[in-house]
């Protein structure tokens, strides 16, 4: 039997009813708890607002930060189509994560998640879900379900809050669970109270190649957005390669400096307004150029080697001097790894590289993307490397791998190895 939260269920919640007219005169609602400020329409649990056709109903669902609501929309032209914008609340599949007030507030907030992602599904089984923070996000707790489009009654199958024993094993299973997150999600809180400013979305200046080289002697980052394997091949001495992809600015924002000066190299304009658009996402505004790489020849570029794990088991069996780095997060590393292998997240490689032994240096990821990054900065850190940019399951396949296995709740590995 599932456990409903103690919260009262919203439809019999007391009715606070305003109409607040045309929407192109509606004002952002907002919690009325939080300072922000900036213009809202301040709302607070329990609170029905009219919009035409629209009811939306409040709810507070703390869990994902204290003052967290998500807003219940039907529309009375469409009586069976509510919808439910649960924000960082319920997830498909998970819940949001819980630990951005800071360590000594997790478990509470976490146990607080636990009540909100069940008063809402307390909610007709039918209502649609829409979540702020989908598949791949490091604002979940959990995996989250690769899909476009779930239901409350999909969430209560198979939606980790909601199908956990109790309050106490859920927030045991969640605690152990939390990874890291990126680095800017300490700086969005206070933008958000700020309020929205209008994004910068067009393209920055152009350089020309003295000034890259400049930027490049500069205190900024200059930022390789081309393809991984381009950027490998030759690339201006200092820059780092963070390939544009539907990642790029969460993994840059994870690990430039908050505030310092971003150049931009590129192959055409529109890879920068691309890569605009992302960066502005998180806050990143400050660009004050950027250098179209043409395609021709640049004097004074340096280099890495490329290869897959093919290569690397050749090396490991005639090569015992190499060093393998590992730039996955902990979980990842702990639950299947290259025996030998050095682990350091590619979030924390910047501060850590004089920990890397020397010797023939290889880095793999899960992917290469990762990977690529962190030859990037070892390149610039003067380190020779080759980037492994292969599938992690390739490794497997090459009984390159151990596996994790609990052993009276201590993980141990087995498998095979390349020795």
């Amino acid at each position: 039997m599932r456990r409903r939260g103690r919260n009262p269920h919203p439809q019999r919640l007391p009715h606070r009813r305003r109409r607040l007219g045309p929407r192109r005169r509606l004002p952002l609602p907002g919690q009325q708890a939080d300072p922000v400020r900036f213009e809202r329409h301040p709302v607070s649990d329990g609170e029905h607002l009219t919009i035409d056709s629209l009811d939306i109903t409040v709810l507070a669902t703390p869990g994902h930060t204290d003052t967290h609501l998500a807003y219940l929309i039907g529309d009375t032209d469409h009586p069976n189509g509510a919808a439910l914008f649960s924000g960082g609340s319920l997830l498909y599949g998970t819940v949001g994560r819980t630990d951005l007030l800071g360590p000594d507030r997790t478990e509470g907030l976490t146990r607080a998640q636990y009540r909100s992602a069940h008063r809402l599904a307390a909610l007709p089984s039918h209502t649609r879900l829409f979540p702020t923070h989908g598949f791949g996000s490091f604002c979940s707790t959990g995996p989250t379900v690769n899909v476009d489009v779930a239901t409350i009654g999909d969430e209560i199958t198979r939606n980790d809050a909601l199908t956990a024993i109790n309050e106490a094993s859920f927030a045991a299973d969640l605690l152990a669970a939390l990874g890291p997150y990126p680095a800017y999600y300490r700086h969005m809180a206070p933008a958000n109270l700020a309020g929205p400013t209008a994004a910068p979305l067009d393209a920055p200046p152009l350089l020309d190649l003295a000034d890259i080289r400049a930027a490049l002697r500069g205190p900024g980052w200059v930022v390789d957005l081309r393809d991984r394997r381009a950027h490998a091949a030759a690339h201006l001495p200092g820059a780092i390669g963070v390939e544009l992809g539907p990642n790029m600015a969460t993994y840059l924002g994870w690990i430039l400096p908050w505030g310092i000066g971003l150049t931009l190299i590129a192959d055409s304009a529109d890879q920068l307004l691309q890569a605009r658009r992302q960066l502005a996402r998180i806050g990143i505004d400050d660009l004050p150029g950027a250098f179209l790489h043409d395609g021709n020849t640049i004097a004074h570029t340096v280099g890495y080697r490329v290869a897959g794990f093919a290569e690397l088991a050749d090396t490991l069996r005639r090569d015992t001097a190499a060093v393998l780095l590992d730039t996955r997060h902990r979980s990842e590393h702990d639950a299947e790894r290259i025996p030998g292998a050095l682990n350091i997240p590619l979030q924390e490689l910047d501060h850590r590289i004089h920990e890397i032994p020397p010797g023939p240096l290889w880095v793999h990821c899960a992917s290469g993307y990762r990977a690529s990054i962190a030859a990037s900065l070892l390149t610039r850190a003067g380190r020779a490397t080759t980037l492994i940019d292969d599938t992690f399951t390739a490794a497997a396949a090459l009984q390159l791998t151990t596996t994790a296995t609990l052993v009276g709740g201590a993980a141990t590995h087995t498998g095979n190895r390349h020795d």
